[in-house]
Parts: structure tokens; C-alpha cells; sequence
């Protein structure tokens, strides 16, 4: 009689919780076996289901790995990762996946829509079907223009949008986007998050990786923060940004008599008054503004503050 223990089945995992790592960590090692670095320590962290979660981190905090770990690409030296409720090393559930890495990996030599067709074919669409959804995933990133030059005309910014197209092919639940805005202008830029956010209100759950902390906070509901392989931070992007102890007023039109009365109380009140301006715009925002403004009036010149 066989006395070998049988392995433990996976914990429930709730419906709601896309992704779930729990003491999730991984060590890779030289040829000889021994430890070389530690790339993931003790990772616990849910993305749940119709969120934008940002996973943030300096070159060396473990960001790849984490992903590579999600899907099934590496396996971990100890904890557990569950996708879909399953271990991330069932490679069955990449069929839900749609991924965007940093540099993507595309044949030169095809045109956008051979591109789709040929990554359409990896998921046994039929041909009636690719061609649909190839079509509609072009204009959806803009590149009805160029849906036939070869990718190896492709700038980089071009090359990012028909990378997010690529990982769309399949219709994915989860979509895990690397740097998805590296090599685009602040017009293309706006554009990708604009349709990250929409993906999001299709139902979609995102896992963003940036170094562009701007596009975190404009899209992302939750992060993680990882440094050294270790989790230092997570939580909603809002409380997260939040300052606690300064209080924030935003009034118009107010008088110097009112200001004063205003900086009085906060004296009276044994607090500090730290500043009372107007308030700035973003770059981001002026430049959109000023772009937007030219397509109206062509020649016309953007009249603003001067230096």
C-alpha cells in the first residue's frame, strides 16, 4: 500500500480575486545550484476583477519576475500564485491572458494585419473571425494607415500600439500591460490611457507595469510597490497620495480682505498656514490644451503667462 502523501489542493480562491499570490518568492541560481540573488521575497498581493492595479518599482524590484511567475513562465522557489483560481503554472489559463511585455517580440517582415492573423491562428480562430477582429483591433489604436506597411517601418510608439492590439486578439479577461506607453508622444500617450481606462470599463482586469508614475496615477485604482523583491506598499492610489495632516482649500474669487480673515483663523487655531496661491495646471494638460486649441484655429497663437 502506497503511504506517499497526496498534494494539498488549492485553497478556494473568491471569484472576485483574479490574480492571488501568497508568500510568493523566487531565487535564481548559478549553474552550480547556489544562490545567486533573491529576485521575490514573501510577495502577497489580490488584483481583483475589473480593477487597474499598478505594480511599481525601480530596474531590480522583482516586477518582471512577479509577471513572469503570473504567467507560468518561471516557477516559484516558494509560495503560490493562483490566476483564475488556478496555480499560475497551468498554462491552460494564458487562453484568458492577453500580454503586452516591454519590448515586444513581433516579425518585422508582416504588416499589422498579418500580425493579428498570425497570432489569431495561435488561438484556432477561423479565418472570418480573425479578419473582424483584426480590423476593428486596428482602428481601435489607430493605425487603419498603416494596417499594411511592415512593422519594421513601424516607429515605437507605432510598434506599442500594435503590441496592445496583439494582446487583444484573444478577447483576454486579464490583460497584463508592460510599460505600455514607452515610445509614445503625450497625444499618443493620452490616447493608450484613455483606452486602458475604457478597457477597464468593458469589464477588463489590468495589470500595469510603469516607470511613468504620471500614467500610474492617472489610470491605476490600486498598486503595489516592490523594492529590492520586497513588497513595500499597496493600497488605493487616492489613500496612498493622500497627506494627511495638511488640509486643502480650493475657493474663487476671493478677496485680499478674505484671505486675510482665512490665514487669521488658521493662526488663531495654533496651525501653520503652508500656502495660499492659485493653483497649476500639468504639462500634460497645457500641451493637450495648446494642441487642441491649434486644430481649432489653425495659426492662431496660444496667449498664456509669460516668462
Amino acid at each position: 500500500m502506497s503511504t506517499q502523501t497526496p498534494t494539498p489542493a488549492p485553497a478556494a480562491v473568491s471569484t472576485d480575486v483574479i490574480v492571488e499570490t501568497r508568500n510568493l518568492g523566487k531565487i535564481y541560481r548559478d549553474f552550480w545550484g547556489r544562490k545567486k540573488v533573491q529576485a521575490l521575497k514573501s510577495l502577497d498581493i489580490e488584483i481583483r476583477r475589473g480593477e487597474i492595479f499598478g505594480l511599481l518599482g525601480p530596474n531590480g524590484s522583482g516586477k518582471s519576475t512577479t509577471i513572469k511567475l503570473m504567467l507560468g513562465l518561471l516557477f516559484p522557489t516558494s509560495g503560490r500564485a493562483f490566476v483564475f483560481g488556478k496555480e499560475a503554472t497551468d498554462v491552460a489559463k494564458n487562453e484568458r491572458i492577453g500580454y503586452l511585455p516591454e519590448e515586444s517580440y513581433l516579425y518585422k517582415f508582416l504588416n499589422a494585419e498579418e500580425t493579428l492573423d498570425f497570432y489569431g491562428r495561435l488561438f484556432d480562430m477561423p479565418a472570418s473571425v480573425r479578419r473582424e477582429r483584426a480590423a476593428e483591433l486596428i482602428q481601435r489604436v489607430g493605425l487603419q494607415r498603416h494596417r499594411r506597411r511592415q512593422l519594421r517601418e513601424y516607429s515605437k510608439g507605432m510598434t506599442r500600439r500594435i503590441g496592445l492590439a496583439q494582446a487583444l486578439i484573444n478577447e483576454p479577461e486579464f490583460l497584463v500591460l508592460d510599460e505600455p506607453t514607452t515610445g509614445l508622444d503625450p497625444i499618443g500617450t493620452k490616447e493608450m490611457k484613455d483606452l486602458i481606462l475604457k478597457l477597464r470599463d468593458e469589464g477588463k482586469t489590468i495589470l500595469l507595469c510603469s516607470h511613468q508614475l504620471a500614467d500610474v496615477q492617472d489610470v491605476c485604482d490600486r498598486v503595489a510597490i516592490l523594492h529590492q523583491g520586497e513588497l513595500k506598499e499597496a493600497g488605493r492610489v487616492d489613500a496612498l497620495l493622500k497627506v494627511q495632516d495638511v488640509t486643502q482649500i480650493h475657493a474663487k474669487g476671493l478677496s485680499e480682505e478674505a484671505k486675510s480673515k482665512i490665514r487669521e483663523i488658521i493662526q488663531q487655531s495654533n496651525s501653520e498656514l503652508l500656502k495660499m496661491d492659485n493653483p497649476t495646471t500639468t504639462m500634460e494638460e497645457l500641451f493637450l490644451d495648446i494642441v487642441q486649441q491649434s486644430e481649432q484655429r489653425p495659426g492662431a497663437r496660444s496667449v498664456g503667462a509669460s516668462n
